[in-house]
């Protein structure tokens, strides 16, 4: 695994499934190898949804319950 900060309070870590983007403590969206972007369905702050569409950089993402990031990174 890796760890790689974004910028304030938006980090990406790296696992062997793919990539997960939190913003500030919370895992927000991922890109899982052979499946795609998924972004959380959860309506958080203005600046989380900021961090979601900088990191998405205009690929389309699935939209998901908070349940399936919280359940990515246990």
């Amino acid at each position: 695994m890796k760890i790689k900060p974004l910028g304030a309070n938006q980090t990406e870590l790296e696992t062997s499934n793919g990539l997960v983007l939190f913003s500030y403590q919370t895992a927000v969206a991922c890109f899982l190898y052979g499946k795609g972007y998924f972004r959380t369905e959860q309506k958080w702050s203005v600046t989380t949804s900021k961090h979601i569409t900088r990191w998405l950089n205009g690929n389309t993402a699935e939209v998901k319950p908070q349940a399936f990031f919280d359940n990515l990174v246990k």
